[in-house]
């Protein structure tokens, strides 16, 4: 045997455990039968509040309406002050 046949067989043997499990991994995936992207259906959680008189399910919705406002500007806050950290530490620089 000359080298080049031995230092293939070499690096095979080292890189064989890798690729044996990036076959597999592939097989797997390849077999998968799922429906993807099909969402989230939160109708199902709430349907608890449904069974409550109109004024609680507004009540409801205008708690759950807030959260949502208040969670979405306390991001973009986040995201600002960042933004401006960045900005300022840039001038520094």
């Amino acid at each position: 045997m000359n080298v080049y046949e031995v230092l293939k067989q070499f690096i095979d043997t080292i890189l064989q455990p890798p690729i044996s499990f990036l076959d597999l991994a592939i097989e797997r995936l390849q077999g998968v039968q799922l429906v993807t992207a099909q969402g989230l259906n939160i109708g199902q959680y709430f349907k608890v509040f449904g069974d409550l008189p109109s004024e609680w399910q507004m009540v409801v919705t205008s708690l759950l309406a807030s959260t949502v406002l208040l969670g979405t500007l306390l991001m973009v806050r986040s995201i600002m002050r960042l933004y401006f950290s960045v900005k300022d530490g840039v001038k520094w620089w």
